[in-house]
């Protein structure tokens, strides 16, 4: 059974994308600065999938062109929307399969970090880009509204039905 967080990071994702319904190409190129471009962000949260349960969790590159183009400090960018797109639904399409085996064992584990730097636990990991989804998100509806997008998502979706608070199950794997 999936773990509850990654359930969680699943919705988020999906509200995630419900905010780009719509999204204009040319607008997600557009900068305002000092926000970074949609297509900036989208990459980004691409990037930082491949970062943690790729590259840190198992050694895998798959897109290192994110590494240069969305990295967190990098220079502004404003890649294409539909290319940074397919690379998120590449990355968290080759995530998901690990994903969906971490156990309370695993959550509870250390990803490795950056050299130097402490290693955190996955279930952090798992919160932290969670939580980075829905600030971008709100960044996401900021910069629409700012280029004047109507018909936004103004609230949360149906988190009753789609990813409702679930305790692990009792036996879980460790």
């Amino acid at each position: 059974m999936t773990h509850p967080l990654v359930e969680q990071l699943r919705f988020t994702r999906s509200e995630w994308l419900r905010a780009l319904e719509g999204m204009p190409a040319l607008d997600a190129e557009r900068r305002l600065s000092p926000m970074n471009s949609i297509g900036w962000i989208v990459g980004h949260l691409a990037w930082h999938e491949q970062l943690y349960w790729l590259t840190r969790a198992q050694g895998l590159v798959p897109l290192p062109a994110l590494n240069e183009i969305v990295a967190s400090g990098g220079p502004a960018t404003t890649p294409p929307l539909a290319e940074m797109l397919e690379a998120w639904r590449d990355i968290t399409a080759a995530t998901d399969p690990w994903l969906d085996g971490l156990g309370r064992a695993d959550i509870e584990a250390r990803l490795p970090g950056p050299p130097g730097s402490r290693a955190r636990l996955v279930g952090s990991m798992l919160h932290r880009i969670t939580y980075h989804y829905w600030f971008h998100i709100g960044e996401i509806l900021a910069i629409r509204q700012m280029l004047g997008h109507a018909d936004l998502p103004d609230f949360v979706g149906d988190i009753d039905a789609l990813a409702p608070y679930r305790p692990e199950a009792p036996g879980s794997p460790a």
